[in-house]
């Protein structure tokens, strides 16, 4: 329950979390809480386990590139969608 709402902040922190969609915010948060965890460690308030601080910024830097990602995918890489 805490990673799906850790995955809808990083959503809503990039902005990019409505076009990710609510399945996608979830396991971004439990994936990025874990990257930020072993990342940052587990500095800051806790709750059910989850360093929220480090957990959040995992789980933003995860939205962002898996929304680079899939928008790259989705748009093509060429020189023009670059610039």
């Amino acid at each position: 329950m805490v990673g799906a709402i850790i995955g809808v902040i990083a959503g809503a922190i990039t902005g990019r979390g409505n076009s990710m969609g609510w399945i996608a915010n979830i396991i971004a948060g439990l994936i990025g809480s874990a990257i930020g965890q072993a990342l940052l460690g587990t500095w800051g308030p806790s709750l059910a386990g989850m360093a929220l601080i480090s957990s959040i910024l995992g789980a933003v830097i995860l939205v962002i590139i898996v929304s680079l990602i899939l928008g790259r995918k989705k748009h093509g890489l060429n020189f023009k969608n670059i610039i």
